[in-house]
């Protein structure tokens, strides 16, 4: 089964992040959630943010890598996930683009350009975007027009938009959860997983 790495969102390691944790773990996966946070939740997004600014969004992704570098071979297959929520899709992609371990990416609600951490998407790795068709912060923040260039240069990466305008619509603890798109979301995800682990 597969390694995965999970980071949470701006409002921290939240329950709904880590009851998503758990059916992956459910599924057989082995699953790391790294608490870039150190046990702080917020109720809002906009509070969240705010201390993700206080701390820095680079000290967040350098404590990111900094987790997964602690880490060991896992089951020694070097079938590495990483699985970003929002804010957790910095470390995750970064990870996926730069780390040799990597066999798969999973990019929930936000999606940076491959130009932040390289030249090219890596060939051995597939990817998924996932995130609601009329979210403003995936579709008029440019996380929607980078996703679709990735699309255009990356045979393996897939793109998949869910009716709906809400941001962390996974996360089964907060307002802007939709449990049936979740659904949906969560069985992609659990089918890429088994894809990777037959590779």
């Amino acid at each position: 089964m597969a390694d995965v790495v999970l980071f949470h969102h701006a409002q921290g390691l939240t329950a709904g992040v880590a009851a998503f944790a758990e059916q992956l773990t459910a599924a057989g996966h082995t699953v790391t959630a790294p608490d870039l946070y150190s046990g702080h939740t917020f109720e809002t997004l906009d509070e969240g943010m705010a201390f993700a600014r206080e701390i820095g969004f680079e000290k967040l992704l350098d404590d990111g890598v900094a987790a997964v570098e602690t880490l060991g071979d896992g089951d020694g297959r070097g079938r590495r996930v990483y699985v970003g929520f929002s804010l957790g899709v910095l470390p995750a992609q970064k990870l996926a683009q730069t780390d040799p371990k990597a066999r798969g990416a999973l990019l929930l609600h936000s999606f940076a350009p491959v130009s932040e951490f390289g030249e090219a998407w890596p060939e051995q790795v597939p990817v998924q975007v996932h995130a609601m068709d009329a979210d403003t912060l995936f579709v008029d923040d440019g996380d929607l027009d980078a996703a679709r260039d990735l699309l255009a240069t990356t045979p393996n990466a897939e793109l998949f938009l869910y009716p709906g305008d809400t941001h962390l619509f996974v996360d089964s603890s907060l307002p802007d959860y939709d449990e049936q798109a979740a659904a949906l979301l969560t069985g992609r995800v659990l089918a890429f997983l088994a894809e990777v682990d037959q590779r």
